[in-house]
């Protein structure tokens, strides 16, 4: 199993995720309509070269976090995440396009016990987005609640 257990996990503990990826049109597209937005923003090339400061369309804000997110899972809460608790302080400090690729960085903020739940823990993330630039396009802490190691069970 890929993900790491709440008790091994450490405060200030970062990952370098190895998962990168290039957003293309279809995907922005595709997310954008699946989720009923009709935003010019996303969808309309034209009203973007004519009428915004990007020239081009930007990648939805929403898919980029996703995407975000989904890199960090295999590294950090495959298979012993219990439940997404929430995601605070989301920002998107520069705007991602078709093309662009992105590689992603987590850290540890914060652990605690859970006091309901012996076997569990709550973890709190900050995921990092860049994009081929080293630019910060994405960032959000999210909170999780993540399972302990199984007694018994080897490290």
């Amino acid at each position: 199993m890929p993900g790491v257990y709440f008790d091994e996990l450490t405060v200030g503990q970062v990952f370098d995720h190895a998962i990168r990826r290039t957003v293309t049109e279809t995907d922005n597209v595709l997310f954008t309509t699946m989720t009923h937005n009709p935003a010019l923003l996303h969808l309309d090339e034209e009203y973007c070269r004519t009428e915004t400061e990007f020239g081009q369309r930007l990648v939805n804000s929403c898919f980029t976090l996703a995407l975000m997110v989904g890199i960090s899972v295999n590294d950090t809460t495959l298979g012993t995440a219990v439940a997404n608790l929430g995601w605070d302080e989301v920002r998107f400090p520069k705007p991602l396009f078709h093309g662009d690729t992105i590689r992603v960085q987590t850290e540890v903020l914060e652990l605690r016990e859970s006091k309901s739940r012996p076997t569990q823990g709550i973890v709190t993330f900050e995921h990092r987005a860049f994009n081929q630039k080293g630019e910060l396009v994405a960032v959000c802490k999210r909170s999780g609640l993540q399972l302990k190691r199984p007694a018994g069970a080897a490290a």
